[in-house]
């Protein structure tokens, strides 16, 4: 079963990697647990790095950083995404 979370913050620890899977196109902006795997769903489409940069926003809002602190490491086009917290 999913759970819509809001709060990240035990996740921003410099050095930290996060995975994720990314839905685009989804109806409303959203993160998810599904057993260890973060699920963000997002409005955006995924042309030009527009996904990306909403991942971005909403996985820095919900971890109370700011979203230069997160950077995309691996899955540029794919829909596994792995950011790194600096």
């Amino acid at each position: 079963m999913a759970r819509d979370l809001s709060d990240l913050s035990h996740l921003a620890r410099p050095g930290a990697e996060i995975a994720v899977r990314v839905t685009p196109k989804a109806s409303r902006d959203r993160i998810e647990a599904e057993g260890a795997v973060l699920r963000v769903y997002v409005t955006a489409m995924p042309e030009d790095g527009r996904a990306i940069v909403a991942v971005q926003k909403l996985l820095a809002k919900a971890m109370g950083v700011a979203k230069s602190r997160l950077v995309l490491r691996r899955g540029a086009t794919s829909r596994d995404k792995v950011f790194g917290v600096e």
